[in-house]
């Protein structure tokens, strides 16, 4: 066991990888929660494709991957939010038109352009053999970032996340909290993409709060437990990616979703409902 555990760590790359899916899993199952909390799961699918057209024009006209993307995939989330405000159009609807539409123009640049092909495959993946020195440095300055505006904006985030029209009667500003949820998410999934990969970043988003959620019925205790399911599942999915030799965005995945069949198949479905019901009259309280 010891040997299995210690042998990753003689390697550098190993270690940084190690580092960045922990990192990535623990911001990720704390940001899901409000994603979640707003019935806005799929945001975490679409921004990652929205942020994969980005990324495929920051290859073809050679702009940094971080800013043009980051850029790229704010833009589409403020777009999915200012949309979903007219209420004419669904937030699942909005976010449909507006991503996938990004996500397509991706998709027609890697035809058009070799160098888009190459430079961002590993995006669409994930790769632990593309970590650099500057993923780690944005990974822990976009946690380090997401940690203090959370403390700061506790009460408009926890009272937009559950009822937009209550907090917006009481004073919040809910039109700058979900900009601000916006940015936050789309600097998780930038940082997260190299190592979960486009198509499996909503998963690392949604599985950690939907299991957390089934095991407390307070909002607080669903953020750390979320978090520590998340970075557990990025450590143990790393180390599963290194034995055996398969996709580490992968991997963290079936790790969340063996800690959802656990914690899903030890809780009766009578006790999932109560917890549910008690946890939203909690937080309306």
């Amino acid at each position: 066991m010891m040997q299995w555990l210690l042998d990753p760590l003689n390697y550098a790359f190993v270690r940084n990888a190690l580092f960045v899916c922990t990192i990535a899993g623990g911001l990720c199952g704390l940001l899901g929660v409000y994603v979640t909390l707003k019935g806005m799961s799929y945001i975490g699918h679409g921004l990652s494709h929205a942020i994969f057209g980005g990324a495929a024009i920051c290859a073809a006209v050679g702009l940094n991957f971080f800013v043009g993307a980051g850029i790229w995939g704010l833009a589409s989330g403020l777009a999915v939010a200012r949309v979903t405000r007219r209420r004419t159009i669904g937030a699942d609807a909005a976010i449909g038109v507006i991503t996938t539409a990004s996500f397509a123009f991706g998709i027609a640049l890697l035809g058009l352009y070799a160098r888009v092909k190459q430079s961002i495959e590993a995006t669409l993946f994930g790769s632990v053999l593309g970590i650099s020195a500057e993923d780690l440095i944005v990974i822990v300055a976009v946690t380090a970032v997401t940690l203090v505006v959370i403390i700061a904006f506790y009460r408009p985030l926890l009272f937009t996340t559950f009822d937009t029209d209550v907090a917006e009667v009481s004073g919040v500003h809910t039109a700058r909290i979900e900009a601000i949820l916006m940015l936050l998410l789309c600097g998780a999934i930038l940082a997260s993409m190299r190592v979960l990969g486009v198509t499996l970043i909503a998963a690392a988003l949604v599985i950690p709060p939907v299991t957390a959620r089934m095991l407390t019925t307070s909002f607080n205790r669903m953020l750390w437990l979320s978090s520590a399911i998340g970075a557990f599942a990025g450590l143990i999915g790393m180390y599963l990616s290194y034995h055996l030799d398969i996709s580490s965005g992968a991997t963290i995945v079936l790790v969340n979703f063996a800690a959802f069949a656990v914690v899903y198949a030890a809780t009766s479905p009578a006790r999932i409902r109560r917890r549910s019901r008690a946890f939203e009259q909690r937080e309306r309280a």
